[in-house]
């Protein structure tokens, strides 16, 4: 089991449920991060991922480090008032 996991390249409404559960699955394994550098296409749901995502990694006593946010995904979240929420590291 890696560390760490990657979002792949899409995460939008039609994904997101997928998404959702493949990461949850890769949080219950252990991994710690999770790596946004593929994403090049999203919406406001791959926030609602994230989130989520962090959520569940905070359940297990443990945190999920956002690495590599594209830049209009940080801003969106922003703009949504959730950036707070998303620890990220570079």
């Amino acid at each position: 089991m890696s560390e760490r996991f990657a979002t792949g390249a899409t995460l939008t409404h039609e994904s997101a449920k997928a998404a959702l559960l493949a990461g949850l699955a890769q949080i219950s394994a252990g991994a710690s991060a999770v790596d946004c550098a593929a994403l090049t296409r999203f919406d406001s749901s791959a926030l609602a991922v994230l989130i989520a995502w962090q959520r569940a990694a905070r359940e297990r006593g443990a945190s999920l480090a956002v690495l590599n946010l594209p830049s209009a995904l940080a801003s969106l979240a922003r703009a949504y008032g959730v950036d707070s929420l998303l620890h990220e590291r570079h």
